[in-house]
């Protein structure tokens, strides 16, 4: 046993030592640049490192804490941070440059950019760290560099075993070098095809190179800001209609407040900071804002485009419309759910994102319009979203023809059911009333006659109590004669009467009447069967009460015997 414990050990030291040498090795290797960080994220990727909310620990991270647990830096704001603090920053849709370990952005998510158009980022419980290309429904808005990652300018720079040589801040592709006497060859990733023994060395023209790319070097401008750049952008903002203060260099609010509404107008994301934007600021094709200005120069393009053909401004027109379908992810999307959201198709927050329930929006907003339902923003679709004329969706309209059509359905059903109830009640009281057509008698007498007048006494009309008899105070023998005649015919007439009372008597007895005379024979057959029952079980009861009796009294008389006896 205690050998056991001792192998254990040793096993479980082996072990630890190891692990502390792979990670020490690995953490030597991640020096703060953006190669270490794509490798980095790239060995998160290899060893299936899962997905924590808030974790930041090799093994477990979330979006931002697989870049933080590498380099550090502001976790939760890396692209507002690296902005302020002057990176080089830009949209993906424009291109993404040839550096690696830069950061990636969209709504509430970062990744990190490894190479070749290729990501790495941690997405979710569900799937991990991804390592995925950019493209298709991964889609990002910018890419950035991370304030606490360093970047080469130029020269030799190592990433997952290859080499690949910078100039002006990118790695050069399908092209040769010269450097130090030796010519190398980069293939259409970057890579060397020799890997150098110097990495120190660098081309003749790279000083030259870093000079004017240091001297041309992206700044941004923001609230707060001042200088000349201020003043161009104050009096470009101006002639586009945006800003009509002071141009005194000054970038305060109102210089904010006019070029955010420029990047709304432009479609740029709207922060308020003047940085690659510039160049769309600058731009002939920058937007105006809704002014006399704005329609006074698009009249003048409508006449220097009067003369270009016809066939080249449709293709020119088509060329710069975008269909939006389920997947997509950008500013437009992000554009399009505000406006379904006022128009009442849309419940929810605009993300940016195309899912299902955008999808199911477009459609309930095409079959509104008189669109087809395709669920995809495609031309005629977004035009009419952003037109004057777009229908919104008013649930209370369709609500109330509803509720009027419900009511005359009743009253329908109230009209037709009422005849039918009476045409059967007359059937069936004629059936009735014709069954004593066929039960005749031909002698009444009078105890037979008596129950029936009783019968038809509460139908009023006939008192057969009053028959007439022969008067006595008659003596002429011929008029006896006569009246014996017509007391005949009257008894005749008054039975037969008597007979149509009776049957009118059963003829209007309801149907509860008899429905209660039903009942009443049920319940008394009911209580025949329950005494007849406790008859039985108390004749069995006595039966066994008596046997019972009778075993006892002989068992008595023998104990009585055998005292005796004893």
């Amino acid at each position: 046993m205690h050998r056991i414990k001792k192998l254990t050990a040793v096993i479980l030291s082996v072990l630890t030592i190891s692990s502390v040498s792979a990670v020490g090795s690995f953490t030597a290797g991640a020096s703060g640049t953006g190669a270490g960080l794509a490798e980095w994220s790239l060995n998160a990727y290899n060893e299936g490192w899962s997905y924590s909310w808030g974790g930041s620990s090799p093994g477990a991270v979330d979006c931002s804490g697989l870049i933080w647990s590498y380099c550090g830096g502001d976790r939760m704001n890396m692209l507002s941070d690296a902005q302020a603090n002057g990176r080089d920053w830009g949209y993906v849709d424009n291109g993404v440059p040839r550096v690696h370990g830069l950061g990636l952005s969209r709504p509430g998510h970062v990744g990190v950019y490894i190479a070749d158009g290729m990501e790495v980022d941690a997405r979710g419980d569900e799937y991990g760290v991804c390592y995925q290309e950019i493209g298709g429904w991964n889609t990002w808005d910018c890419w950035f560099k991370l304030t606490a990652v360093s970047y080469p300018e130029n020269g030799w720079e190592e990433f997952n075993g290859d080499s690949y040589y910078y100039e002006d801040g990118e790695y050069i592709v399908n092209t040769s070098r010269t450097i130090d006497g030796t010519t190398y060859y980069f293939d259409s990733q970057g890579r060397s095809d020799t890997t150098p023994s110097d990495t120190s060395g660098t081309t003749t023209s790279s000083s030259s190179s870093s000079s004017s790319k240091k001297s041309e070097k992206q700044t941004l401008w923001q609230k707060g800001s001042n200088g000349d750049e201020v003043t161009k952008i104050q009096t470009r903002l101006a002639e586009l209609g945006f800003y009509n203060g002071s141009i005194d260099g000054d970038f305060g609010d109102a210089t904010d407040k006019a070029f955010k509404a420029f990047q709304k107008a432009a479609g740029l994301y709207v922060d308020g900071i003047a940085g690659s934007d510039r160049e769309v600021l600058y731009s002939d094709d920058a937007p105006y804002a809704q002014t006399e200005k704005k329609e006074e120069k698009q009249e003048e393009k409508q006449e220097e485009t009067a003369e270009n053909n016809d066939d080249e401004q449709e293709t020119t027109e088509t060329e710069t419309l975008t269909t939006l379908q389920n997947g997509d992810f950008n500013t437009e999307v992000f554009n399009v759910q505000n406006q379904l959201a006022s128009l009442g198709y849309f419940g929810l927050d605009a993300t940016g994102y195309f899912g299902d329930f955008t999808t199911e929006a477009i459609k309930a907003f095409q079959k509104i319009n008189g669109l087809e339902e395709t669920g995809v923003v495609d031309e005629a679709t977004y035009e009419l979203l952003f037109s004057e004329n777009a229908a919104g969706n008013v649930i209370e309209e369709t609500t109330e023809p509803e509720e009027e059509a419900t009511e005359p359905t009743e009253e329908t059903t109230v009209e037709e059911t009422v005849p039918e109830i009476t045409e059967e009640e007359p059937e069936v009281m004629v059936e009735e009333i014709e069954e004593p057509e066929y039960i005749e008698e031909p002698e009444v007498t009078e105890t037979e006659t008596e129950p029936a007048t009783e019968a038809a006494a509460p139908m009023g009309p006939v008192l057969p109590q009053t028959l007439p008899t022969a008067p006595a105070t008659v003596n002429n023998s011929a008029a006896d004669g006569d009246y014996a005649a017509n007391a005949s015919n009257v008894a005749a007439k008054t039975n037969k009467v008597a007979e149509n009372a009776l049957a009118d008597s059963s003829a209007n007895v309801s149907s509860s009447f008899v429905a209660q005379v039903k009942r009443t024979a049920n319940i008394w057959i009911w209580f025949v069967l329950v005494a007849l029952i406790l008859g039985v079980v108390t004749f069995f009861v006595l039966k066994r009460d008596r046997k019972r009796q009778k075993y006892a009294f002989k068992k008595k008389s023998v104990r009585a015997q055998l005292n005796s006896k004893w």
